[in-house]
């Protein structure tokens, strides 16, 4: 009889119509924004621009994560959060909403596993900023585990595609718990963690540059780029952009010479377009700086509080503070513009990309 019911429960699930980023409006980009109320929501934004849903955020948001295949997505406070809201794309209900267990914050970034049955969710030991990965049931979002995130202060945290394994950007910086003050500055290690199955296989780090804060990831073939925020004397010059490859040194990529002070030290988020090249944004800097696959610098694009960037038809596409979506290709070019302040990310979902 049990076996009868599992097939008999199998033949119902095959015939209801599965649900799909379709059932959305096919977006291409999530990404967070503060409304000129001051209140704030995260956005479904297809590729030509459009805004396809607009989702309320209880307080500012920072990133979010896309399920494989489901149209749902988890939105991210701004660390150090105390909420993760699972929002159903298409209806535009809220599913669940995560808390992170008491003593632990969250810390803006999340990744579905492969098969989008598991939730990761970078995470921080709240009084020491010892770095936690969150394991959830992405089926009823209840919490299963959680494990060390292989160094302090982890801030994204990607999946390699085709794998379950995790990369984590640790930043380094211990912060204090309530005012986000930095509080190890002279002794911080941040580091880039390779973990597969709760357990961390490889840790890389920049002894040269201790007070380089590794932030944000992308990914593509195999490769790590990183991006960097320098916490030591800003009149120093340092690359802020590092490639790593699982098994090799890390190689840092400096900007070219008239290019050195444009970012002012801060990366705020990168990507990979599909042609190879990669890009990151600099709020303070008012910047996009283009680097080649293997890291040499190619180009710099002024943009005003640039803040998120993610892979696009051709290119890239970048969200600023002013409310634009632009396309950069051979050249920036305006999309569209809101009535919105665009926060630091913009989140590429892969299934819908082409």
């Amino acid at each position: 009889m049990a076996t009868r019911r599992l097939f008999l429960a199998g033949l119902v699930a095959s015939a209801m119509p599965r649900v799909g980023w379709a059932d959305a409006g096919s977006p291409a980009w999530l990404a967070a924004a503060r409304l000129p109320d001051d209140s704030h929501a995260l956005h479904g934004i297809a590729a030509d621009g459009r805004v396809l849903f607009r989702i309320p955020l209880p307080s500012r948001g920072h990133a979010a994560a896309a399920h494989p295949s489901r149209p749902e997505a988890v939105a991210f406070a701004r660390r150090p959060g105390t909420y993760a809201l699972v929002i159903d794309c298409a209806t535009g209900t809220l599913r669940a909403r995560l808390t992170p267990p008491e003593g632990r914050q969250f810390n803006g970034h999340g990744a579905f596993s492969q098969d989008g049955t598991l939730l990761w969710t970078s995470e921080v030991v709240a009084e020491t900023s010892e770095g936690r990965v969150g394991v959830w049931d992405a089926r009823n979002y209840s919490r299963l585990d959680e494990f060390p995130s292989g160094g302090i202060g982890p801030h994204e945290i990607r999946r390699i595609p085709g794998t379950d394994t995790l990369v984590i950007a640790n930043g380094g910086i211990r912060t204090d718990p309530q005012d986000r003050s930095k509080l190890n500055i002279d002794t911080m290690r941040p580091s880039l963690a390779y973990l597969a199955d709760g357990a961390v296989r490889e840790v890389v780090e920049i002894p040269e540059f201790p007070q380089l804060s590794i932030r944000h990831l992308a990914l593509r073939e195999g490769a790590v780029a990183f991006a960097m925020q320098w916490e030591g004397d800003p009149a120093e010059p340092v690359p802020l952009l590092g490639i790593h490859r699982p098994g090799e040194t890390p190689t840092l990529c400096w900007p070219a010479e008239a290019d050195m002070f444009a970012m002012r030290g801060y990366a705020g988020s990168i990507a990979w377009a599909a042609d190879g090249r990669i890009g990151m944004t600099s709020p303070p800097g008012g910047v996009v700086m283009i680097h080649a696959a293997d890291g040499a610098p190619l180009d710099r694009h002024a943009r005003p509080d640039a803040s998120g960037i993610a892979p696009a038809p051709g290119g890239f596409a970048i969200t600023d503070g002013g409310g634009a979506i632009c396309l950069l290709g051979a050249t920036l070019t305006p999309l569209t513009r809101e009535d919105v302040a665009w926060d630091n990310h913009l989140v590429a979902i892969a299934s819908t990309i082409a």
